[in-house]
């Protein structure tokens, strides 16, 4: 059997820049959630925007060594110049800036810096995607002599900007429609493609006096955050529109607000519940009263689902699916070009898609694995629906939500490149009085965050994404109002063979 249990802090997979870790117990979920010394001394590694790197922790460590100035005092480590700039005005000019490379930068917070300033501070490189590379921190660690050299690990046959156009033409095959490689933009994390895609909606269509944002649906937190605090008046730039299917009541919110929406950022399909609308008719929609349409297709990935004619722009996170190791952060942002916008978002789009520097070796380490992806995808799509039989046949599973669930199988047929492009992920709930600890901590898988991943991974969604609102009874009844069970699992269907992983949750179930 292929699947064991992994101990609490194991990488996954066990490498060096490796985005998630293994939290194999509930005690473990809430131990990481509630900064229990306990269980975080044995992460090693985690999903960058919410464990920072060891090697970054090891720069900061170093800096202050070298500079007695730079001791009590807060360092951020920022994907490079621009990024920590952003990061500075972001805190009101506080900060000194300490350029270490192209793409590694610190800002240094000044003296007795308030606890609200350093968590501002940690936010906006979280919801901006720009905190720095742990591969540029490794690499600046080798050239000061404090490592010997970095971790062995395939890279692309050929230098940085061959990679980049080798990434580039693949993502470019994926969308298909004639969109040039040139017309993609690299990023340093899917969240920084957001960012960029947010950004350069504002730069066009703020001028025009249209600064409101629309949230369809439950989106990722740090999407939500973006959205909600990082518009010019957030009190009143943040709509919201819940569900995904009513078009009616979305054509209302936008009428209501006419000339003043910029833009309606929407997940196809959403995360975590799976939904997909009725994408030509929103893009219809959005183009008829001049709002941008931005499209994240990563919970499926544009090998599963053709988005990009019904988007202004589309932004995806690259770490899922084509980084399917599991190693790599980086994403992507493109505007589409029969878009009626995109005269004036190509040039917005070129201007902030770099705010967060790229490391050449993250680039070349994606290139190296990217031409994998599609027959990951293919095999993943062959063993998903297995999956979902399976749970959904049995007696101790209250829900499960897929991309061919029933309520919007027909909007993600409509999408997607192939009958059986099914996706990576499962959502399921246990049934009642079947608790959450003895299912989790049982199952013979592997468990922390991300997705698309050459292995399958499990976690406790709603746990590790909304801490705060499933620990309290109105955080709770606001996810029950948005249809959101709040232990809600995470599942994302791997390359093991499928009876593998149906006998480890048959194992778990009992």
């Amino acid at each position: 059997m292929t699947l064991v249990h992994r101990p609490l802090g194991q990488r996954i997979p066990d490498r060096l820049h490796a985005v998630s870790c293994s939290l194999p117990t509930m005690r473990d979920v809430i131990g990481y959630e509630e900064k229990d010394e306990a269980i975080t001394r044995h992460l090693s590694s985690g999903y960058p925007r919410f464990v920072v790197h060891p090697l970054l922790r090891r720069v900061v460590a170093e800096l202050r060594a070298a500079d007695p100035s730079l001791v009590g005092r807060e360092l951020w480590l920022c994907a490079g110049p621009r990024a920590a700039e952003s990061l500075r005005a972001a805190l009101g000019g506080l900060g000194d800036l300490l350029p270490l490379g192209d793409a590694l930068s610190a800002l240094v917070l000044p003296p007795g810096a308030d606890a609200d300033t350093v968590t501002r501070a940690r936010r906006h490189l979280q919801h901006t995607g720009a905190f720095a590379s742990s591969r540029a921190a490794e690499d600046w660690l080798v050239a000061r002599g404090s490592l010997p050299a970095v971790e062995p690990e395939a890279l692309f046959h050929g230098g940085p900007e061959a990679a980049s156009a080798h990434v580039r033409g693949r993502l470019a095959g994926w969308f298909g429609h004639d969109l040039g490689a040139e017309e993609i933009h690299l990023t340093a994390s899917g969240m920084a493609a957001t960012f960029a895609a947010f950004e350069a909606v504002n730069a066009v269509q703020a001028p025009r006096g249209r600064t409101r944002w629309v949230q369809l649906g439950w989106l990722y937190l740090d999407t939500i955050a973006i959205l909600q605090k990082l518009t010019a008046r957030p009190a009143k730039d943040y709509l919201h529109h819940a569900d995904v299917f009513d078009l009616e009541g979305l054509a209302r919110l936008l009428d209501a607000h006419a000339g003043r929406v910029a833009g309606v950022f929407a997940e196809v399909p959403t995360n975590p519940l799976i939904q997909t609308p009725a994408l030509p008719a929103l893009a219809a929609l959005c183009r008829e009263r001049g709002v941008a349409l931005v499209v994240d297709p990563t919970i499926a990935s544009p090998l599963n689902l053709d988005v990009l004619p019904h988007a202004d722009l589309v932004a995806l996170s690259l770490t899922k699916y084509a980084a399917n190791e599991g190693d790599v952060i980086l994403g992507a942002v493109a505007a589409n070009p029969a878009s009626p916008l995109a005269p004036a978002l190509r040039p917005a789009l070129a201007r902030v898609a770099g705010l967060a520097a790229l490391y050449p070796r993250d680039v070349s380490r994606l290139a190296a694995q990217i031409d994998a992806a599609p027959a990951l995808v293919e095999r993943i799509n062959a063993a998903t629906p297995r999956v979902v039989e399976f749970l959904r046949a049995h007696p101790k599973i209250a829900e499960v939500h897929w991309s061919a669930h029933p309520y919007s199988v027909e909007n993600y047929a409509t999408l997607a490149r192939s009958p059986g492009a099914a996706g990576s992920m499962i959502t399921f709930v246990l049934r009642e009085g079947v608790p959450l600890a003895s299912f989790y901590d049982h199952v013979r898988l592997a468990k922390g965050p991300s997705f698309g991943l050459s292995s399958s991974l499990l976690c406790p969604f709603m746990y590790l994404a909304h801490y705060d609102l499933v620990t309290t009874p109105e955080g709770r009844e606001h996810l029950s109002a948005q249809g959101l069970h709040p232990e809600l699992l995470r599942l994302s269907v791997g390359a093991e063979p499928v009876e593998e992983i149906i006998a480890a949750l048959t194992e778990a179930l009992g």
